[in-house]
């Protein structure tokens, strides 16, 4: 089921986003008065197709549904009827055709703000950015953080949430900035400002940085209380039942959930003697965990989870949300700021700054899809967004084959004053295929090497 819900949320991600970058295409051709033969969803063969006429455009669902294509009338692609001459592609002026393709990428920008907009109007809920243990040697321990300080801002952007604010200090780290500075406030509500001083050596890649920054949220102390007992679990074949709390396993005084969390994952297949009190009495259990796969090993799990005070949840997660109007600017403002990081990193990759295991090849983008999806529809927009901008980035590099390299060769014949020969084009084009290809089994390895990591 696992396997067929990630599966599922990739498909709709990409279908999405690869058809809308192809609508741009057509969208932009239809208005500049360039036949199109054909609108395709998907690739191979045709499952359903439509058309008014003969001679208008016919709309295509295929059987892959991991993108599309547009077809135009092009001369280049062969014989043109002499009545559809005037709305070939290849006989276009060199602005309308340069609008044409930039408007594949740029769709896929424009989708992205409308996602960050829908995120920033709905609202994303999570966890506080109170810190917890912080890494004894570690960057934050070096530039004086300590457990119970809530980040507030970083570089004077403001962070609600733990994630929000562990993915700007990943992105400027990323970005190259040495010294990010951190607003912090206490218990006391006291501020203060730390500087974080980042090495290069730190940021070969966002897990690295997170490794060495050293910092964790910050989770309450909870009871040994059993709150929620699954039907499947060993803990309900134990017997154990909602609200129990746990005094002792093999003789050993359980003192926090967490205590309790750690014994079971290292006892996975071997019995448990509890000493439970239940409404105010003391009896005795046998639990045997199961072994579940974890990595490389197996840990324990009984099924069952912790029983949270009343309020508690609310005390530690926030909500941040915008109104519709001020969403817009903070919408594109995002779009920008996720778009320049994007291609910075790219550029430090290529001169060899940032390590290639930052690539994200399908198998690592599918479980991403799943993962977020799994986590809500606030989520699996705020993915989509996401991968929409990376779309629109990598599509406007000047590399042939991409609508970036088209561009490239529109700009060389801007100054050159006449097209550029079929032959280079086609060259460049098999270059251009030749490292795209190669990149794209790059991603392959490193996703098959992180299954097995």
């Amino acid at each position: 089921m696992d396997l067929l819900h990630t599966i599922f949320y990739f498909i709709v991600a990409i279908g999405i986003l690869v058809s809308f970058h192809e609508f741009g295409h057509f969208w932009v051709a239809r208005k500049c008065g360039v036949k199109v033969i054909r609108f395709s969803v998907g690739f191979g063969k045709v499952l359903w197709s439509y058309q008014k006429a003969p001679d208008t455009t016919e709309y295509v669902l295929s059987a892959i549904p991991l993108g599309g294509y547009v077809k135009m009338v092009d001369e280049r692609e062969g014989e043109v009827k002499k009545e559809d001459l005037p709305f070939a592609f290849n006989r276009q002026s060199l602005p309308v055709r340069t609008a044409i393709v930039a408007a594949g990428p740029l769709f896929n920008l424009a989708l992205a703000v409308v996602f960050f907009w829908s995120v920033l109007v709905i609202g994303e809920t999570g966890m506080k950015p109170i810190l917890g243990k912080v890494e004894s040697g570690s960057i934050a321990a070096q530039s004086g953080f300590i457990e119970g300080e809530e980040i507030i801002a970083v570089d004077g952007k403001v962070t609600p949430t733990w994630s929000e604010a562990m993915n700007i200090l990943i992105s400027k780290a990323l970005d190259g900035d040495q010294d990010i500075n951190v607003t912090v406030k206490d218990a006391n509500q006291l501020q203060n400002t730390r500087k974080l001083t980042v090495s290069e050596d730190d940021t070969q890649s966002p897990d690295l940085f997170y490794k060495r920054l050293g910092l964790k949220p910050w989770s309450p102390k909870l009871k040994p209380v059993i709150g929620e007992v699954l039907l499947d679990g060993s803990a309900f074949a134990a017997g154990l039942q909602k609200n129990d709390l746990i005094i002792s396993a093999d003789g050993i005084p359980v003192q926090d959930w967490m205590q309790w969390v750690t014994y079971v994952k290292e006892h996975p297949g071997i019995a448990i003697n509890l000493v439970i009190e239940r409404k105010g009495v003391r009896s005795q259990f046998t639990v045997i965990p199961k072994s579940i796969p974890a990595g490389d090993k197996t840990e324990g799990q009984i099924g069952a989870t912790v029983a949270v005070p009343e309020g508690m949840i609310k005390s530690i997660t926030a909500e941040y949300k915008l109104s519709p109007l001020a969403a817009i600017p903070a919408a594109f403002k995002t779009t920008y700021y996720y778009s320049f990081t994007t291609l910075k990193m790219m550029g430090k990759m290529l001169i060899g700054k940032a390590s290639v295991e930052n690539l994200s090849g399908p198998i690592s983008i599918a479980q991403y899809a799943g993962q977020s999806a799994s986590m809500g529809v606030v989520h699996f927009i705020k993915f989509m967004a996401l991968v929409s901008v990376s779309l629109g980035v990598l599509n406007l590099l000047p590399i042939p084959v991409l609508d970036g390299g088209h561009l490239l060769f529109f700009v060389v014949e801007a100054i050159k004053g006449r097209p550029v020969s079929e032959r280079i084009q086609l060259f460049f084009q098999q270059i251009g295929m030749t490292l795209l290809v190669s990149l794209m089994l790059l991603a392959m390895v490193l996703d098959v090497q992180r299954l097995f990591d």
